[in-house]
């Protein structure tokens, strides 16, 4: 069974560090565009960051580029986001979602791309 677990969410001050991790099992994470997402209270879910299947391109939104980082461990199955200079804004419960990788095809943050989803970490950036 297709399954994300996502974990290292927490507390944080501002301008501090986190690193999430997103755990993949029952298919394969090679094959696979990574994204997370996340949404703050209020407000509608949003794309962060993708690392695609294979060839391994990254994309970011504007609001973490040069902050965030993401990337991936296929003997781990893993992917993940590393959080700096973090803001309050930065607060919300981060989701990691998986999308078949297609051959030429840029990943979007179009959530109907994703087929497989997370149950979501809780990250809170407060003083």
């Amino acid at each position: 069974q297709e399954q994300l677990v996502e974990s290292g969410g927490g507390l944080v001050q501002p301008g501090g560090s986190l690193r999430l991790s997103c755990a993949a099992s029952g298919f394969t994470l090679n094959y696979y565009t990574i994204a997370w997402f996340r949404q703050a209270p209020g407000k509608e879910r949003e794309g962060v960051s993708c690392i695609s299947g294979e060839i391994g391109s990254t994309s970011y939104a504007d609001s973490v580029s040069g902050r965030f980082t993401i990337s991936r461990n296929n003997a781990k199955s893993t992917v993940y986001l590393q959080m700096n200079t973090l803001k309050p804004e930065d607060t919300a419960v981060y989701y990691c979602a998986a999308a078949l990788w297609v051959a030429g095809y840029k990943p979007t943050f179009d959530e109907v791309e994703y087929d497989y989803w997370g149950q979501g970490t809780q990250v809170t950036v407060s003083s």
